[in-house]
Order: structure tokens, then sequence, then C-alpha cells
């Protein structure tokens, strides 16, 4: 991770471990010249960075897909809810001209581009194959779901599914990741596991294309 970009990745608002943040980077720099990557779920962009920072240098380009509403955990009244990241003139989270400001800052504008819209609305009309996919977007079970029936299946062969917020033991973390995303991949004997940091675990397209369901 050039030097620049890293301090841009731990100044962003985020929820990102360093450690995790440079396994993103390292599996991006080795996809990107086969393909798109794309993430699910912004916020605010640190995990943005780190993938644009692997566009920057490699080449290729990182879609990024939130509603910038904030999910349920970012909410009043929740642990991670940050009153900064409300719009005073509507009352609700709006995570995007954070977002914005970060990408700038970091130069990466041309790199990473923003699309705003909830994910199964995107994703119904999503067909281009994935080099990398990373999901790190609403933690509810309903989110989580929606999320692997949308995206895993346009991951290409030999592609990449990165899933953060992977807890087997219930003590660590909340459910859904782990329960409605990461078993239902391995499951469905599409992909394999290739690497774990942290609470993100890397599964590789070993069978299928593109476009074939999933499971």
């Amino acid at each position: 991770m050039p030097a620049d970009l890293l301090s841009h990745a731990r100044a962003a608002k985020g929820f990102m471990p360093e450690d995790e943040g440079a396994l993103l980077h390292r599996w991006a720099r080795e996809r990107l010249p086969y393909g798109p990557a794309l993430e699910v779920g912004t916020y605010c962009g640190k995990s943005a960075v780190w993938l644009g920072a692997a566009a920057r240098e490699v080449g290729g380009t990182v879609f990024t897909v939130d509603h910038h509403r904030g999910s349920e955990e970012n909410q009043a009244g929740w642990e991670h809810h940050d009153d900064s990241l409300v719009d005073p003139e509507i009352g609700l989270m709006d995570t995007l001209p954070t977002f914005r400001r970060t990408m700038a800052a970091a130069g990466l504008e041309e790199q990473v581009v923003a699309v705003v819209g909830r994910s199964a609305t995107v994703g119904a009309w999503w067909r281009t194959p994935l080099a990398l996919l990373f999901i790190d977007g609403g933690h509810g079970v309903e989110p989580a779901r929606t999320d692997f029936r949308t995206w895993p299946q346009w991951v290409m062969a030999g592609g990449v599914l990165v899933i953060h917020d992977v807890f087997p033991d219930p003590a660590d973390g909340g459910r859904p990741p782990y329960e409605d995303i990461y078993l239902p991949a391995v499951a469905s004997g599409a992909f394999t596991e290739v690497d774990v940091v942290g609470s993100m675990r890397v599964l590789r397209r070993t069978t299928g294309d593109a476009g074939d369901p999933i499971g």
C-alpha cells in the first residue's frame, strides 16, 4: 500500500482494521487486471481507499454500491451511530458527501465509482463479470441474504468473493455475514476458501462462471 494512500485509509471513517484492509488490497492487486471489482457497502470510503489504491497501482476500476442512508447498526440509538453523518435538513443518514471527500482527498475519483442505490435494486440490473466482489453491507439477516442472492453469481471463474465480519464464534460478533453469506457460499460448491485474516474471508470461485446460479 503506497504510504500516501495508507495515511488516507487510516484517516477515513470506518470499521476496517488495517490488517484486513491490507488483505483486501493484496487481493485487489491480484484480481483487478482481469476485470472490475465491486464493493457492497461503501459507508464513508475507508475500504474503498484500500481497493482504489490497488486500482491505481495495477489499473482497473472499483464500483462501490450503497444507498448511503446507513445500515441498521448506523441508525440513531445503535452502537455505530455517528451524529455528524446525519443530514440536518431531512434527519437521515447521508454518508455520500463524506465518501466523496474521502475519495477526492486520496486522489481516487478516477479509480473508484460510486453507485448510489440499494444493493438489490442495483444488482437486479448488473450483468458485468467481477474479478473481485467484496461484501460488507448491512449486517442484518435480510440484507445479508439479499446480498448473497444478488451478487456472488457475478464473480467470474477464478475470481474472488471477499466477505467482512465473518464470525464463526457468536461471542465475537454478529451472525448474518457468517450464516447467510459465508456458509451458503461454501455449501454451494462454487467457492473455496483461500485466505483468512481476522474477520475477513476470501473465497475463490472454483466452479461455474459469471452469471451461473449459485447453489
